[in-house]
């Protein structure tokens, strides 16, 4: 008889350091997320309501480089690029060092990221067919990572860290899964020569790092180079950032604590989680709610699909997703995490956020109204879902802090 492997094993300490350090991160970035969401709402709903919007279409840039772009799509197309740079150096991490090294363990995360991005997309599709707001498809798929860790913090310190790992790894994937949606499904105006020299580029930059050839000076001008050429091609800018991510060097050499990537990780995260995610959030979730009706809402396939596809389908996806994995494979619970851990998560992954909010941006580009029913209903489902959450991780706090006593 095989052996099976655990769902989550023991973590080491050097990879239970990083983690740790990862996590804090996230719990800032998640706290400041939150606080430029909510002062983009006041502000958008205030005497200040033009200036706000104002600024937000305000373009800037070269027009000759057809980079004469509002405030706001430089928000989306450039600033968060360094979010998603920072994500694909976590999943790079998760790929050599952590749970996704090991295919039957890195099967279950998988498989749950997956079922939490088919089920709530199926279920917008359902609810949506034969409307023209089909196309918001895409946006019940996304998991917040910094909100998600951040409520994770704040209400499951008592849970084992190897769940905490999970959903770090399962938003990992998920951004990569909406990355590659965004790539194929939300780009525009595809042009094949810039993303040829974007191809030969990041080539040039994963040969640099195999080389262990050092210099901010070196990497940075590429980078703005392999973004432009990307952004050039038609395809979104963000995924130059995930690309070179996926490129870093994690591997140390003789004589090192860290890795290269670990070591831009480093740097880079507190610029994506304090600056990059904060200025996304301002100008995405800034919606005028004064003419905002409750029923109209409710009554909207587009809003309906989004609050369902995130609150119901995200966490019975992620449950589904690892349950049968666990179920069909040789993996399964660690001894002593519960399957109501799992659901705990499930419901977590529904904050949607950044990466919901961009998709919405995407999909209604040209339509206002759709655009904000697009936003509302992302803030909804995230707080419905965080709300959810937070009571399901207390109730297994609770259940971990009595069987401690």
């Amino acid at each position: 008889m095989k052996k099976r492997v655990k769902l989550w094993m023991k973590i080491a300490g050097a990879q239970r350091g990083w983690l740790s350090e990862t996590l804090r991160n996230e719990t800032v970035g998640g706290a400041l997320l939150l606080a430029a969401a909510l002062i983009a709402l006041v502000i958008a709903n205030s005497p200040l309501q033009q200036w706000f919007f104002d600024l937000r279409n305000t373009k800037v840039g070269p027009e000759f480089l057809h980079l004469n772009l509002s405030i706001s799509t430089w928000a989306a197309d450039a600033v968060l690029a360094v979010f998603f740079f920072a994500a694909g150096i976590e999943l790079k991490h998760e790929l050599v060092h952590g749970s996704l090294r090991e295919k039957t363990q890195a099967l279950v995360p998988v498989a749950a990221a997956l079922g939490g991005m088919i089920l709530p997309a199926t279920i917008f599709i359902a609810i949506n067919l034969g409307q023209n707001s089909l196309i918001g498809w895409g946006i019940p798929m996304a998991t917040d990572i910094a909100f998600a860790l951040a409520i994770l913090a704040v209400v499951g310190r008592q849970l084992p860290i190897e769940l905490r790992a999970f959903l770090l790894t399962l938003a990992v994937v998920d951004d990569l899964g909406a990355i590659i949606v965004i790539a194929i499904f939300y780009s525009s105006k595809f042009a094949l020569m810039p993303l040829l020299i974007a191809a030969a580029l990041l080539v040039a930059f994963g040969l640099m790092q195999r080389k262990g050839i050092k210099g901010w000076y070196l990497y940075i001008p590429l980078a703005i180079l392999i973004w432009y050429f990307v952004h050039e091609s038609g395809v979104h800018a963000t995924v130059a950032g995930i690309a070179m991510g996926l490129l870093m060097n994690m591997h140390k050499k003789p004589g090192e604590h860290h890795s290269a990537g670990d070591n831009v990780l480093h740097i880079v995260h507190p610029y994506s989680a304090a600056i990059a995610v904060p200025i996304f959030a301002f100008f995405a979730s800034g919606v005028s709610l004064e003419n905002f009706d409750l029923a109209k809402v409710l009554q909207s396939p587009l809003a309906l699909g989004v609050i369902l596809g995130l609150v119901v389908g995200k966490p019975i996806g992620v449950f589904l997703g690892a349950f049968l994995a666990a179920r069909f494979t040789k993996a399964e619970l660690s001894k002593g995490i519960s399957w109501w851990d799992i659901a705990a998560i499930g419901s977590l992954a529904g904050v949607g956020f950044t990466v919901s909010l961009l998709i919405s941006e995407l999909a209604f580009k040209h339509s206002g109204e759709q655009a904000q029913l697009g936003v509302v209903a992302v803030l909804v489902a995230s707080l419905i879902s965080g709300v959810i959450a937070s009571v399901l991780l207390t109730i297994r706090r609770k259940s971990y802090a009595g069987k401690k006593n």
